[in-house]
Formats: C-alpha cells, sequence, structure tokens
C-alpha cells in the first residue's frame, strides 16, 4: 500500500464542564501541545501501576481496575477513576489499619482481608483521595459502619466489600444517620461489586454536589432509604448507575434529585411478595433531574417510575414484571453515548446477569474488569504467567523475543512479558499459536519502554531472498489471538532521508494480524505506514481496540482491513523527511460485510501545515472492487490540519462509493455536512458506536 447567585453559578460551571466533555478529551491536554507522546502519567489515565505491597506483593487486576460510566470522564482535573493503583497495596484487618491508610496522604490499594467491627457503631471512616479500597475475595467485610468521602475528595474506589448492620430497630430512623456509603462533595468515585445492607439510614448517599460517580454490580438489599442523589439545588451530578440488585428496599433505589445527568441502565428492582418489606417506589426523578433509563427489568415494585412535573425522564427498553402504580416518563434527556460509551445488556437478560454477577467475588474474573462487562462465568480466574525482560541482564531474558519464545504454543492462559525500561532494538513476532500474551512496560512511563527497529518495505533481507515488503517491515508483528500492550513504545525509526534510494519506503511500527487485540496506553510511532491493522485471512474476523494512546505518522499510517477501535487517543500528524506538510491519517481496506475504522472521542492534530491532510483515502488492496473500505471519526478534535474535503480517492477507486462519514467533531478542522463532507445522522451514529465493532468483545486488561 501507498502513502455553571449559586445555582446560576453551577449552571454556568456545568456548562463549560459539558462543553470540555464534548470531545470526550481535556481541551487543555491540546494547548499544553502534548500531542507527539504526551506526559509521563499517560494521556486519559495514569501510568502503570506500581502495586507493590510491603510484603512484595503485585496487586491483581481486579484491585487495580479503572472504572466505567461517568466514573471514567476525564474532568475536574482528574482522568478517570482508578484509585490507588499507583500507590502500595497493603493489607489491613482491623479499624485502626484500615483508618491509617484510607486518610493517607500517598495512594494506596487497600485490601480488606476478613471482618472489621467498627467501633463506635455507625462510625463512617473517611477516605481521602487516590484510594482502592478492596474486599479480599468474599472475607472483606465492614460490619456496625462505613465510609464518609468529603468535599474535594477524588479518585477513589470501593470494590468487592460487604458492608452492614448498622441498624438501630427502627425503621424510618430519624435519629441516624449511618450510611454505607456516604459522599459530600466528592468526584470521581466508582462502587462496584459491594453487598450492602441494613444500615441505619442510607446505604449509598451521594450528595452535595458530588459528581462523575459510577455505581455498578452492587447488591442493596434489606434497607428503608436505599440509595439517595443529590438534595442540593444545583443540578451538579453526572452518576452512571448499572446492573445494581435491588432487592426488598422500601425507597430510593434510588431517588435522584437534581442531576445533571443520571444514567441508570440495566439494573434489576425486585419486590418479593410475602416478605415484610414492600417497595414504595423504585426509580425516581426529582427536581430538575435529566434522566435516561434503559434496559432495567423491575419485578413486583410499586411505582415502578415516577417524576416530578419538573424532571425529565426518557425511558427505554424497560421490563415491567408484576409491577403496579405510577410508571412514568416524559421530557427530554441526553445521550450517555456522548460522555462515554457502554453497551446495554437486553433488559430480558437483566435478572439472570445481575443475580450471578453482582456483589462481592471470590476472585474478581476477566469478565467482571470489563467495562459494562457481563458477569463471569466461573468464580475465580487462573493467575498470569509473567515472564521478566531486561536488558542489562538483570531479568530471566535480556530480549522481548526470546521472552515471547519461551511461551508455549497453544498455550492456555494470560502470559505477561513485563518488560523493564530501556530501548530494545529488535524485531518481535508473536506467532498464531502462541494466543493470551501481553507485552508490558514496567516503568512510570511508556516512553520508558521501546521496542524499535528501522526495516522498511525496500530493506533487502539479509539472507538474500528480496526485501520485507510493507507488511514484513514491521518492529513488532502480532498474529496471535487475544493480545495485548502496554505501557510501552512501538516504533520503527527508519530513516526515509538517508536512504532516498531505497524502493520502498513504507515501514510499519506495529502489525495485527489477530482477533482480539487490546491496544491500551502504548505509543506507536514511525512516517508512512505506521500501524497496520489487519487480519490473518481476508475471511477471517481481526478486532482491534486502542485506547488511550498514540499513534504517530504521515502517510497512511493507520491502515489495514481489521474492524479497529481508536478511542480516548491521540493521532498526531507529523511532516514528511523534506519537511513538507502532506498525508493521509487512515487507508482503510475493509471487506464489503465488517466495520473498518472507528476513530472515537479522540483528538487529531500536529505540528504541520494548515489544511494539509486528508482524514482517509479508500484502499482496495489489490484493486478488488468488491472492498468497501470505511473510516468513521466521530467526537473528536480536529485540528486545523484537517483539509475541508477530509477524504481522497485511491487508486482509481472512489471515496464516495465508499464508506467514510464523521459525526460531531469540533476543533478547527471540523466542517459542517456537505458533498463533500458526510456527516452521519444520530440515528446513523446510534448504529457505529463501540460496542457495534466489537460486536460482544469487552476488552479487559489482564
Amino acid at each position: 500500500m501507498s502513502e455553571t447567585p449559586a445555582r446560576t453559578r453551577a449552571k454556568a460551571r456545568h456548562r463549560r464542564r459539558r462543553k470540555i466533555l464534548a470531545t470526550g478529551v481535556p481541551l487543555a491536554l491540546v494547548a499544553a501541545g502534548a500531542l507527539a507522546y504526551g506526559t509521563d502519567t499517560g494521556v486519559f489515565g495514569p501510568g502503570s501501576a506500581r502495586a507493590a505491597s510491603a510484603a512484595g506483593h503485585t496487586a491483581p487486576a481486579w484491585a487495580t481496575a479503572g472504572a466505567d460510566g461517568f466514573a471514567s470522564v476525564d474532568a475536574l482535573g482528574q482522568r478517570g477513576t482508578y484509585g490507588g493503583r499507583d500507590g502500595e497495596t497493603v493489607t489491613v484487618r482491623t479499624q485502626a489499619e484500615l483508618e491509617k491508610y484510607a486518610t493517607a496522604e500517598e495512594p494506596y490499594v487497600i485490601v480488606v482481608a476478613g471482618t472489621i467491627r467498627v467501633a463506635p457503631v455507625g462510625k463512617e471512616i473517611k477516605v481521602r483521595s487516590d484510594k482502592t479500597i478492596v474486599g479480599a475475595g468474599t472475607s472483606g467485610q465492614i460490619v456496625g459502619g462505613g465510609f464518609f468521602l468529603g468535599t474535594g475528595v477524588h479518585n477513589v474506589i470501593i470494590r468487592n466489600l460487604t458492608i452492614r448492620d448498622s441498624y438501630q430497630g427502627v425503621w424510618n430512623d430519624k435519629e441516624h444517620d449511618f450510611d454505607a456509603i456516604q459522599m459530600d462533595g466528592a468526584h470521581h468515585v466508582w462502587i462496584d461489586h459491594n453487598d450492602l445492607r441494613h444500615m441505619a439510614d442510607g446505604l449509598i448517599d451521594v450528595r452535595k454536589d458530588s459528581t462523575y460517580v459510577t455505581v455498578s454490580w452492587n447488591r442493596l438489599s434489606d434497607n428503608n432509604k436505599t440509595f439517595g442523589i443529590g438534595w442540593t439545588e444545583n443540578v451538579a451530578t453526572d452518576i452512571t448507575v448499572h446492573h445494581n440488585w435491588f432487592r426488598e428496599t422500601e425507597q430510593r433505589n434510588p431517588s435522584t434529585d437534581n442531576a445533571a445527568h443520571a444514567h441508570l441502565y440495566n439494573n434489576y428492582l425486585e419486590d418479593v411478595p410475602g416478605t415484610g418489606i414492600t417497595s414504595s417506589y423504585g426509580n425516581y426523578a426529582r427536581g430538575r433531574t435529566s434522566m435516561v433509563l434503559e434496559n432495567s427489568y423491575f419485578q413486583g415494585v410499586n411505582n415502578p417510575v415516577i417524576k416530578d412535573a419538573t424532571a425529565s425522564l426518557v425511558q427505554r427498553g424497560n421490563v415491567f414484571s408484576g409491577t403496579s402504580g405510577r410508571n412514568e416518563s416524559g421530557g427530554t434527556a441526553f445521550d450517555p453515548a456522548r460522555f462515554y460509551a457502554y453497551t446495554p445488556d437486553r433488559a430480558a437478560d437483566v435478572p439472570g446477569l445481575v443475580r450471578a454477577g453482582a456483589g462481592p467475588r471470590t476472585s474478581i474474573g476477566v469478565a467482571d474488569d470489563q467495562q459494562g462487562g457481563a458477569a463471569p462465568k466461573t468464580a475465580t480466574t487462573k493467575a498470569a504467567t509473567t515472564l521478566t525482560v531486561a536488558r542489562d541482564g538483570t531479568a530471566r531474558y535480556r530480549t522481548v523475543q526470546a521472552a515471547v519464545d519461551a511461551v508455549p504454543a497453544g498455550n492456555a492462559s494470560r502470559v505477561v512479558i513485563a518488560v523493564e525500561p530501556g530501548t530494545y532494538r529488535e524485531t518481535v513476532k508473536v506467532p498464531s499459536d502462541k494466543p493470551h500474551v501481553t507485552i508490558q512496560g514496567t516503568g512510570t512511563s511508556r516512553k520508558q519502554t521501546v521496542i524499535t527497529y528501522d526495516n522498511a518495505a525496500g530493506t533487502p533481507k539479509p539472507d538474500g531472498s528480496g526485501t520485507y515488503g510493507t507488511s514484513g517491515s514491521a518492529t513488532v508483528a502480532v498474529e496471535a489471538d487475544d493480545f495485548q500492550a502496554r505501557n510501552l513504545t512501538i516504533a520503527n525509526d527508519f530513516d526515509e532521508a538517508a536512504h532516498q534510494s531505497l524502493d520502498g519506503h513504507q515501514a510499519v511500527a506495529l502489525r495485527t494480524a489477530a482477533d482480539k487485540v487490546f491496544l491500551d496506553g502504548v505509543i506507536v510511532t514511525g512516517d508512512q505506514d505506521t500501524l497496520l491493522l489487519d487480519t490473518a485471512a481476508k475471511d477471517r474476523l481481526g478486532r482491534v481496540y486502542m485506547r488511550d494512546s498514540y499513534v504517530v505518522g504521515n502517510v497512511d499510517f493507520i491502515f489495514g482491513r481489521a474492524s479497529a477501535v481508536i478511542d480516548r487517543s491521540v493521532i498526531t500528524l507529523k511532516k514528511r523527511w523534506n519537511g513538507t506538510s502532506a498525508g493521509y491519517v487512515t487507508a482503510p481496506s475493509t471487506p464489503a460485510d465488517r466495520k473498518g475504522f472507528l476513530i472515537n472521542r479522540s483528538v487529531v492534530d500536529g505540528d504541520v501545515a494548515a489544511g494539509s491532510f486528508h482524514l482517509g483515502r479508500t484502499w482496495h488492496a489489490g484493486g478488488d472492487a468488491a472492498l468497501d473500505p470505511q473510516t468513521t471519526v466521530r467526537d473528536t478534535r480536529l485540528g486545523a490540519a484537517i483539509k475541508s474535503t477530509p477524504w481522497s480517492d485511491m487508486g482509481g477507486f472512489s471515496w464516495k462509493d465508499d464508506r467514510f462519514a464523521e459525526y460531531r467533531n469540533s476543533g478547527p478542522g471540523a466542517g459542517a455536512a456537505g458533498p463533500d463532507r458526510p456527516h452521519l445522522t444520530d440515528s446513523q451514529a446510534a448504529g457505529q458506536e463501540i460496542g457495534d465493532w466489537l460486536g460482544g468483545w469487552v476488552p479487559t486488561a489482564s
């Protein structure tokens, strides 16, 4: 291939926040010019976890995962919610130990091993920012108390715990404010896979403008005032509530007051007949709340959905079985997909999924770590094997390829190749018979671990058997399914200026020819043909998900026939070898029955001339007229470098005969819809989201 008095201020603050979020990336990132490689702590999230405990253990993936939903949104100076995964992992067994680490200034992953009985009863342990508090399997229990997150506390995860039994014997208790989890003015909080029950007041209270909160996969039961959101005049809270099981809870399931954006989906609300607890109501949109309620299942609930006249509540896809009383909706709300990606499960499947998956897990498995994912099919997963690489010989292997070679053919479980910081000048190939491999840099920055080489398409092979060709020039070639790479740089540093006589300057940094490839927090850099996203064969599916990453190049530098999503990333345009500015971002060669490339919630920009780059051109590889190339660029900030007519023909084929489109892009390079700049309609865009590309696969860090 070739080349926002208080209410007014709150409104204004919220409008500003929405403006920033519209593209899904912090505009300050662009203004700072961090387009080539980003900061040491990453593009949209932190650097790699440094989760070594005092005992020398490494925190498991389920203890260091990041949030989905509104808690994943970059805002208020916080890039998503990842808790204490950049700090030490400590195990606590007493209240004193728990309070010591929960109130520390430093980040911690705090593993609660066993039952901690809180004294005095009802005490809410204060939690400071940058903490993950997780239960060790199902043994982590907080009895007679809970947690409090105060004003300004941010980046907190509470996961896999049972918090119970501060109940004082009065059902509609007005004397005790003993909550399981209370937040007053906190932001970026993820409450996931907990069992919350039998408290004197609320199980969860999200109050006083707390925002960017996700509550997922929890069991909430045996309680009166279960889950309250808001209680403020300001319309400032953004919250996602999904895959939770509300069982035998009387009211506030949840009650949502003056929330700016409340997205409730795939929740299971169950009122069991013949018990002493009878539901008063289910979901309640109060005040000026804007709520989207979708694909949830209400069983036997009285007044399942109610709203104030001043609230907006949009329902879609919900199931109501044996319910009675008020079931209301009305007004217009918002599109959750403007803020984050999600794929709701079918409402009919929700009771089974949530019964099986909500609450603490013995060992949170791979499926629980997925964003918006289903319950695991088994309670445990086999621990990954780790192979270490260090260039200086202090690890088991000196080269990345040597570690790959040590992976047994047909391996059935995850093998992590942990690569120490350094520059590894080598080519690496992961063959098709070695699936489930992760190559991961161990430094604090993706720039510290570099795999690079300088082959080009026209470079002669050492054995005299010809040249490498484009695909053969790859520094790293991945042919094995379920491959992952994170926290490293993959480069091709071929010097075009020094090799002008060479026929074939295409120089691939990374080639993938496999299914379920997850590129997470990486840099892929080169010039022409930097990133080849391919499939093992024309009739084989090849899905790729890249997030929080950088791709650098100039001509056709994202190309191939894979079904690939580039999400929350920065695509950096660079000049040609001779200082000129011209190029094409994508060159898809998509089969007619497949998805091509989706660039989503990202930034496309670089230090090049204005109006010099196309977003893509149509590549009918080998002149194959049956192909139907596709690139969609949506919710992305486009720099001034992008042409006003951003698509181009190639090889005698017109791009207008194929699938090229934009949707809700922003920035100086964005433009109005027209014959030479097609935009998707809202209904079309609803069918071109991440879940449509990945087809049931939810990439999970492992």
